[in-house]
């Protein structure tokens, strides 16, 4: 039974019906920058249309970045369907498309005027908005912003039950614990990236980031470890810096990637992850390092202690946005925990010496593995797909009380 069966009762007026997959929903998404919101929109579009049944359209306007996520794609096609997904390039005439019934503007991007134009007001129009854990964004999630006869309504991800939830697909925390208690799973996925399975007293860690002068710091603390650290670096912008730290290591070629060695550090990069490789990955890792949006809510889901790197901006609110998040992950932690964490997440995100503080992170990392456990198992109770979709029921069922009255 599905979510809207429960909350709404079969004697009020349902304009859209998720019994059937009449629904239509189309998902604009503008690559500004990287794969943050290529990823929440692509991950969002899969889980509309194959758990909840909508005829869902992705429009995208970079398709090369989309094909890094979904590498059967095919960038030079205006129309294709991966996945259960209509992909469409945004960019292509719109003069005779018809808007859908549930329209989805990722992050605030502007629609199309002549898809605009021809919506009507029965379309249910979404501004999906940026994750935060700021308080502020209780008081805003689901507020109407009247344009013409259209209504937009804003739709915050959160962390609190007065939010829009994270993205958590209905299978997700089966296929991790499957994962974490099965051997020849764990084996299969070290072979898949050319490496045996690494003893049990190596520290495993996933490095997924922007450029960050703090690497070499970081690098030279794990060099000169007391256990041996293997670190997975997926292919993208960080691997230049990578390159120049170990330009006088030499590289043991394996496959399309490489390895590099020095001290108690082994360095393995990887081509980029597919996306529905990568969560393979953050469970496979003991800490898992990772960046903007999708990944850092990937790693949270992954029950491991995380380092998010958040996306810069101009005017420097992305630190009230990590500090919010670390007033809401801290706030339980010990003395010893409740600093070491903060302050390895500032020096990476301060690109300072995040060498320094790595060591007294790492000695905590038992009281963090904890955390992220019962930090997971309280997230998964607000799940986005399904808050969504209760909203978009609730609109509906608005106007057709309103029209009726």
């Amino acid at each position: 039974m599905r979510a809207m069966e429960k909350i709404h009762p079969e004697s009020m007026p349902v304009p859209l019906s998720f019994d059937t997959p009449a629904v239509s929903c189309d998902i604009f998404c503008n690559v500004i920058d990287n794969y943050g919101d290529i990823g929440v929109s692509w991950r969002l579009a899969r889980q509309l249309a194959n758990e909840f049944g909508l005829e869902v359209r992705l429009w995208v306007d970079d398709l090369v970045s989309f094909v890094k996520l979904c590498p059967d794609a095919d960038a030079a096609l205006q129309s294709q369907h991966r996945r259960g997904v209509e992909v469409r390039l945004w960019g292509a005439s719109f003069a005779d498309v018809q808007p859908a019934q549930v329209v989805i503007d990722a992050f605030g991007c502007a629609l199309p005027q002549a898809y605009l134009a021809a919506m009507s007001a029965a379309s249910v129009w979404i501004n999906l908005e940026y994750l935060s854990a700021e308080n502020w964004v209780e008081g805003c999630h689901k507020l109407p912003s009247p344009r013409g006869n259209l209504t937009r309504y804003f739709f915050f991800p959160g962390f609190t039950k007065k939010t829009g939830g994270l993205l958590l697909e209905c299978d997700l925390l089966a296929r991790r614990d499957a994962f974490l208690s099965d051997s020849l799973q764990q084996k299969d996925f070290w072979e898949s990236v050319g490496m045996a399975m690494p003893s049990a007293d190596t520290l495993k860690i996933s490095l997924f980031a922007y450029e960050n002068a703090a690497l070499a710091g970081l690098f030279d603390a794990w060099a000169n470890a007391r256990q041996r650290v293997l670190c997975l670096v997926p292919e993208g912008r960080i691997l230049p810096q990578l390159k120049t730290y170990f330009a006088t290591s030499p590289l043991t070629q394996t496959g399309e990637g490489g390895s590099y060695t020095r001290g108690m550090l082994t360095v393995r990069v990887l081509p980029f992850v597919a996306q529905e490789d990568y969560d393979a990955l953050l469970w496979a890792c003991d800490v898992n390092f990772v960046r903007g949006e999708d990944s850092c809510v990937r790693a949270q889901w992954a029950e491991k202690p995380f380092i998010w790197q958040i996306y810069p901006q101009h005017d420097a609110v992305h630190w009230q946005k990590l500090q919010a998040f670390l007033n809401r992950y801290d706030a339980p932690l010990s003395s010893a925990a409740r600093h070491a964490l903060p302050d390895l997440w500032r020096a990476w995100n301060d690109e300072g010496d995040a060498g320094q503080a790595w060591n007294a992170f790492a000695d905590v990392l038992d009281e963090l593995n904890v955390r992220a456990r019962t930090w997971a198992d309280a997230l998964a109770e607000n799940t986005l797909a399904l808050y969504l979709l209760d909203f978009i029921q609730e609109i509906g069922i608005i106007r057709a009380l309103k029209i009726e009255g």
